[in-house]
């Protein structure tokens, strides 16, 4: 199943998108998107819905990030060998976990916002993992079967924050807009081997990044089961799981965001988003 939000921001419905590409209205059968609903009893009883009953939704609408109320947005870094290079970092013998704050998820089309005294805003297509069910000190051949499906992210950076302001990279991570996800959530069933997804990024038209989630060093099912061991995962907490080479920062030299760029990003079978950049005065 494709399962989306879609309406304007703070406002959102459940809605699904058939095998047609039509979008369907949920809010019959459930009030959101949440940790109840990507339970594996709750997906399966939505798997039961034939898709035709449901109201059609004429388009276009917005679409919200498609999980509501996520309560942990974890992340790993330097997931990507030839990243880690561009970065100029030792490629890591363990994952490198860093939170990004949950008030900045957001839309997959919505604008983003470049911070104030910002001045190496970047870009990173990432993969995300949402969790279906309460995750503790799994093994990683039984960590999947904790995962309700996957996201397309645009893991955004402020390399000044993050780098050099010293301390943990979380500040350069959780900026206001920092993490657009969706458009759809699709269930681990109809993605198949996350580990076999193509992915890319586009600023203003011209491809920046390309890579396959087959090259990540540490794989969904390892990250799952590693976090696990520090933390309990819980029903509809994200976890971005590291993007290939192509950012900003490893350009010679580097490239960084301004207002007015676009961004374009997807995965395959995951659907693609589009931002613009503004500044924060011209923001919500």
């Amino acid at each position: 199943m494709k399962l989306v939000r879609f309406g304007q921001a703070g406002q959102e419905k459940p809605g699904l998108v058939d095998a047609q590409g039509t979008l369907r209205d949920l809010s019959a059968h459930l009030a959101d998107i949440d940790a109840a609903a990507l339970d594996p009893q709750a997906l399966a009883r939505l798997r039961a819905i034939d898709p035709a009953s449901l109201p059609a939704v004429a388009e276009p609408v917005r679409f919200g990030a498609p999980v509501a109320g996520t309560r942990q947005f974890i992340a790993i870094g330097l997931n990507y060998s030839d990243h880690a290079i561009e970065a100029n970092m030792p490629i890591p013998s363990e994952p490198i976990v860093f939170t990004k704050a949950v008030s900045c998820i957001q839309g997959p089309d919505d604008d983003v916002r470049r911070p104030r005294n910002s001045a190496k805003m970047d870009w990173e297509v990432e993969l995300g993992i949402v969790i279906g069910s309460r995750t503790a000190y799994v093994s990683p051949e039984d960590s999947l079967a904790h995962v309700a499906g996957y996201v397309v992210c645009d893991d955004l950076s402020e390399r000044e924050f993050q780098l050099e302001r010293g301390g943990s990279w979380d500040k350069g991570k959780g900026c206001d807009t920092f993490g657009p996800i969706g458009p759809w959530l699709v269930t681990a069933d109809e993605v198949g081997d996350p580990q076999a997804l193509d992915m890319w990024l586009d600023v203003n038209g011209q491809r920046m990044q390309t890579g396959n989630t087959r090259t990540m060093i540490f794989d969904c099912a390892a990250i799952v089961s590693y976090l696990s061991q520090f933390m309990v995962l819980l029903p509809g907490d994200v976890i971005t799981t590291g993007t290939p080479p192509g950012v900003g920062m490893g350009m010679k030299p580097p490239v960084f965001l301004k207002e007015g760029d676009v961004i374009e990003l997807g995965i395959e079978k995951l659907g693609s988003q589009r931002h613009t950049v503004i500044a924060w005065d011209a923001a919500r």
